[in-house]
């Protein structure tokens, strides 16, 4: 690798995304590398990889220490994306550098099995999976529980063939240290691997009624339920770099057009621990839900289909009750909302 410089174009953000691109810009100059001695297969590699990105080489002439060299450089698709401000590497390194290389790691993975768009449509996810772990190095208090970690864990992922698509299958065998202090015979099982998702119950302390969506979900149909239709809390994936808090407002207007004036945590944990990933940040949100109800919500290009109902709060009460609300979240949210329902109207 030789660092290079690109005379006449400067490496900008493409706007509102988390790489750069290379544009002409009179009087600047890109700073980069030469790579050198790639094979054919390496070069299969990269294609595949800056395919995703709309991504294309051109041959350009570029400078060294060791004077002019020829070279192929990726530019965008003319038009695909925005340029921005001016791309710092470190700046880009801080913010996006761990969250994508773990993402690339899960686009490269599918090649052979999906195509470059095809791969590059899931980005989101992969980052959004990749920002989870990071979020995930801060672990919760250990008073009660055991005050031990992966050390006391042997752990080897098991490679074959295991399921990466839009979502990820990952098979493991380990063994760990009982609480007796011996070690446990070998486990092979597998994780499914999902994303940090922020949950928010829109609570009108004023009128006393909460906003419920509904949509149809996938799980009942694969359990055998006849009714897929769900009750729920407002839900959606925290994005790469967005706070939970932040994914809870945003998904609040996206799926049931409300404006939360109070974010109020409830709670925050994993969904299925012996299985999954998963992993919410539940939170109740005050807002004025007055005039509001049976609205329509979602986005088009998440295949969303929402309905909300307003609804008063000792209806969402009876709905636990009667089992018709079935989603454990959303009866969670509720449940919490009823052991401080006299404070929040109070305030």
């Amino acid at each position: 690798m030789l660092p290079a410089r690109l005379p006449g174009h400067a490496a900008v953000w493409a706007e509102g995304q988390a790489f750069p691109m290379i544009v002409p810009r009179a009087g600047a100059a890109a700073e980069g590398v030469v790579v050198r001695s790639l094979s054919d297969a390496d070069r299969a590699a990269l294609d595949y990889y800056e395919g995703g990105f709309v991504f294309a080489l051109r041959s350009l002439t570029v400078e060294t220490a060791g004077g002019p060299v020829a070279a192929q450089v990726y530019f965008a698709e003319e038009g695909r994306w925005t340029p921005g401000a001016p791309w710092s590497l470190e700046a880009w390194a801080e913010r996006w550098g761990a969250i994508t290389l773990g993402a690339a790691r899960e686009l490269m993975d599918r090649r052979g099995r999906y195509s470059a768009a095809e791969a590059a449509g899931m980005l989101p996810f992969f980052r959004a999976r990749a920002w989870a772990g990071q979020i995930a190095a801060t672990p919760a208090p250990q008073t009660l529980r055991r005050a031990s970690g992966m050390e006391d864990i042997d752990y080897h992922g098991l490679r074959g063939h295991p399921f990466k698509g839009f979502f990820r299958i990952d098979p493991f065998r380990l063994r760990y240290r009982r609480f007796d202090g011996e070690w446990s015979a070998p486990l092979e099982r597998e994780c499914f691997i999902a994303f940090d998702v922020a949950l928010v119950l829109p609570y009108d302390p004023v009128t006393d009624q909460v906003l419920l969506i509904e949509q149809m979900r996938f799980g009942p149909i694969h359990r055998g339920d006849p009714a897929p239709w769900v009750l729920e809390a407002v839900a959606g994936v925290v994005d790469a770099g967005e706070s939970p808090e932040a994914a809870a407002r945003r998904e609040a207007v996206e799926e049931a057009g409300v404006e939360v004036t109070q974010l109020l945590p409830a709670a925050r944990g994993y969904a299925s621990p012996g299985y999954t990933t998963e992993f919410y940040h539940a939170f109740v949100g005050i807002c004025d839900l007055s005039g509001r109800d049976k609205d329509m919500g979602g986005l088009d290009e998440e295949h969303e289909d929402i309905r909300s109902h307003v609804v008063p709060f000792d209806l969402a009460m009876d709905l636990v009750e009667t089992g018709e609300i079935n989603a454990l979240p959303l009866a969670m949210l509720i449940n919490w909302v009823a052991a401080r329902r006299p404070s929040l109207r109070g305030a």
